[in-house]
């Protein structure tokens, strides 16, 4: 055992002389390990963080909630010529299924608008996100509040013209002060403040942010501008009771709008039921393709780097072949030298994986800084870039460790005088 913690001292010792005594071919050989494991480890860093913000704005939303509406959140048979052809979710049509709908804990009834402004004295906040929901969506959605409420079910169905407001509508408009009671004009009408959101940051959600988003009574917008305007899209949103049999739950939607529908029975549904489940199955399958596709690109640099430690251990076993020779007629095993010069390549390429995390970690960092999203590079994204480059060194010095081990002392000696 003392034999190779020797082995692996002097094995370290000579990649360190390596790297002070040829120091541009060095850096040069190490450079493609250097970027291709930053450019791994920087993709899988980046999706990873996604997918980890993706799940944590998720989180506060019931994977089973539906949303019934007249397009489709994913891929889908329907020609889009008949998805045109559709007719849009109605008001009395959430009625009837939250009065009749058995198995589901809560209804909501929301419309996806145009962005607005918000307007308070000389203050403006542009191209807001507008969301016109029935009362019941603080509850599927469990918003958090900052200060204030959500509108209760009367001010809903009267279509009040009360908001609730995002933390960065907030601070723009009002600064430092109560934007509670305080009134903003939108749509050309005079809004009453009457709750502030939490502050949340960048979000993975249907929709944007609520820190830039506006809520107000989807009734108000009814009432306003109709329920046949094409700039709105109706949805019903449903929240399914706990351990609900969701198919079953599906098959009996289905069967209460196409009656309400009067849909024959060879005719298609004119709706989809689209489950949040199947939309995060989708953002999985596009991580994997992010994913799959930052391998193959790094792959290109990360075959690069493995050529250059070849070449530079090559270069190595022929500059020392006389001390090869020296070590050999003294009494050196084959494996002795086998692993020393294996070894050299391992820490000559974690060398350059580490340059590359060490990168990837200080980008994330600054990154983190400047952008409000959180980059988080993972103990397992560590250890998954150390590997590679110990994986590199080993497949790349493993032909010029062979060749140095299987070399004649005799003709070592003669050959380095």
């Amino acid at each position: 055992m003392l034999l190779y913690f020797r082995l692996l001292s002097e094995s370290f010792t000579f990649a360190m002389n390596a790297l002070r005594n040829n120091k541009l071919r060095t850096l040069l050989s190490l450079l493609g390990v250097t970027i291709g494991i930053f450019s791994i480890i920087a993709v899988l860093t980046a999706v990873d963080s996604l997918d980890r913000k993706i799940k944590a704005d998720l989180s506060a939303l019931d994977k089973n909630t539906i949303y019934l509406t007249s397009v489709s959140f994913g891929p889908t048979d329907v020609p889009e010529w008949k998805r045109e052809q559709f007719p849009k979710m109605k008001f009395e049509e959430y009625q009837f299924l939250k009065s009749d709908l058995q198995h589901a804990e809560n209804f909501c009834f929301q419309l996806f608008v145009g962005r607005q402004s918000i307007k308070h004295d000389n203050k403006t906040t542009e191209d807001l996100n507008m969301v016109p929901v029935t009362n019941e969506f603080a509850d599927i959605q469990k918003l958090e509040f900052e200060s204030g409420r959500f509108f209760n079910e009367s001010e809903s169905n009267s279509g009040n013209t009360v908001v609730i407001i995002g933390f960065e509508v907030a601070k723009t408009l009002f600064d430092d002060a109560d934007p509670i009671g305080q009134n903003v004009r939108i749509y050309g009408k005079r809004f009453t403040v009457i709750g502030v959101l939490k502050k949340q940051g960048n979000n993975f959600n249907p929709g944007d942010s609520n820190d830039t988003s506006a809520f107000l009574p989807s009734n108000f917008i009814r009432k306003t501008f109709g329920d046949n305007n094409d700039a709105m899209l109706p949805v019903v949103v449903i929240k399914p009771e706990k351990g609900v049999d969701m198919e079953e739950l599906k098959a009996e939607i289905r069967q209460k709008l196409r009656n309400m529908r009067g849909l024959r029975a060879e005719d298609i549904d004119n709706f989809f039921i689209n489950v949040l489940a199947g939309l995060t199955d989708m953002i999985d399958g596009i991580i994997g393709i992010l994913n799959m596709g930052g391998w193959i690109i790094s792959g290109f640099s990360l075959l690069v780097g493995g050529f250059g430690i070849a070449n530079i251990m090559f270069v190595s076993v022929k500059e020392r072949t006389n001390l090869i020779g020296i070590q050999k007629s003294l009494g050196a095993k084959n494996r002795f030298i086998l692993f020393q010069f294996l070894f050299e390549a391992v820490i000559l390429s974690f060398f350059g994986g580490a340059i590359g995390i060490f990168l990837v970690w200080i980008i994330s960092m600054a990154l983190t800084k400047m952008l409000d999203f959180e980059f988080v590079l993972g103990l397992g994204n560590i250890l998954l870039g150390s590997g590679l480059s110990i994986a590199i060194g080993l497949v790349s010095g493993i032909i010029p460790a062979i060749s140095a081990s299987r070399l004649d002392p005799v003709e070592a000696i003669r050959t380095g005088m």
